[in-house]
């Protein structure tokens, strides 16, 4: 989506999101009026190298200065993993060939302009705060936290519309809290962690274990929801209980406003009554009152939150 050259100025919010396959940028008109300008995606190619990833960053920059008619003086970037404050370089992520590398140097020294950075969880929970959900549903919440359940577990915390990284680059990091020894080894070098008890694999692992047959996560809930299969409805009511748990520890510690569910295991419906119930079993209050809502933003999501890396804090009246 292009528009017309005089949309385009400096209060313009340009994000880019390093994802595994694509590489995609948007420009938002600004973040009081954050309707999309340009919106184009450039493939990662990630298996030929990580300077490949930054010529097709810079690729795809010049696509949308060309759109744009400027050069932006800052960019924000969701990545797959995590910049380490300290050492400068990337971590954790799983476009491993962005591992161990000075990223945010690199970008600022091939593109000419100022990078700001965040991981791809953070990014959902600021784009579904900035522009999603929490803003049309909940515009006076100043503290979110975006979950991720999918393939892994992740979490990113918003406040007054701002993603908080944290002194190492970990905050909101709770897929990777001890949760229950059932969940084994972990790639981290723990065991039992969160990730592994209810992420989508993990669930699709512990339904194998008991039945010996190996589905996809969709079929197991399904069979679930039809009540002819027992251990599927186990698997489920395993997801309800700890899915309590580790939730209940987040809202002791931070007590959010509002809390966003996204990943694959988020579009389960039964997280939204007997799961929230499970939570409210865990809590440290005598009652829930936090909100735990779905997202609106889809796979758009990371790219928006990106843009919203290079706003200022959220105005609240």
């Amino acid at each position: 989506m292009t528009h017309t050259k005089s949309a385009f100025d400096k209060n313009n919010l340009w994000g880019v999101d390093l994802g595994g396959t694509k590489i995609e940028g948007v420009i938002l008109k600004s973040a009081e009026d954050p309707q999309v300008l340009f919106r184009d995606r450039v493939p990662t190619e990630a298996d030929q190298g990580y300077e490949h990833i930054l010529s097709q960053v810079k690729k795809l920059i010049e696509i949308m200065e060309k759109a744009a008619g400027y050069r932006a003086e800052t960019i924000g970037f969701a990545t797959p993993g995590t910049l380490d404050p300290r050492r400068g370089v990337m971590k954790n992520c799983n476009t491993v060939a962005m591992n161990g590398k000075p990223m945010k140097t690199d970008l600022e020294k091939i593109l000419n302009l100022k990078a700001e950075m965040a991981n791809d969880a953070d990014c959902f929970a600021l784009a579904e705060t900035r522009f999603g959900v929490v803003k049309e549903r909940f515009p006076n919440a100043r503290v979110v936290f975006g979950v991720i359940m999918g393939t892994g577990v992740g979490g990113g915390i918003v406040v007054d519309g701002r993603a908080i990284v944290g002194l190492q680059g970990i905050a909101g990091e709770w897929g990777h809290n001890f949760l229950d020894e059932s969940g084994g080894p972990c790639y981290c070098g723990k065991s039992g962690c969160v990730e592994n008890v209810i992420s989508g694999p993990a669930l699709q692992k512990y339904y194998f274990k008991e039945t010996g047959n190996n589905k996809p996560l969709k079929d197991i809930v399904a069979l679930a929801e039809s009540k002819v299969d027992p251990t599927a409805q186990k698997t489920m009511l395993r997801l309800i209980e700890f899915f309590g748990k580790a939730l209940s520890v987040i809202i002791n510690i931070l007590d959010p406003d509002v809390i966003v569910i996204g990943g694959g295991v988020g579009n389960i419906d039964l997280l939204y009554d007997r799961g929230v119930d499970s939570v409210k079993k865990y809590v440290f209050n005598d009652r829930l009152d936090t909100p735990i809502v779905r997202p609106s933003l889809g796979d758009s999501a990371g790219v928006f939150g990106a843009a919203f890396l290079v706003a200022g804090p959220l105005q609240h009246a």
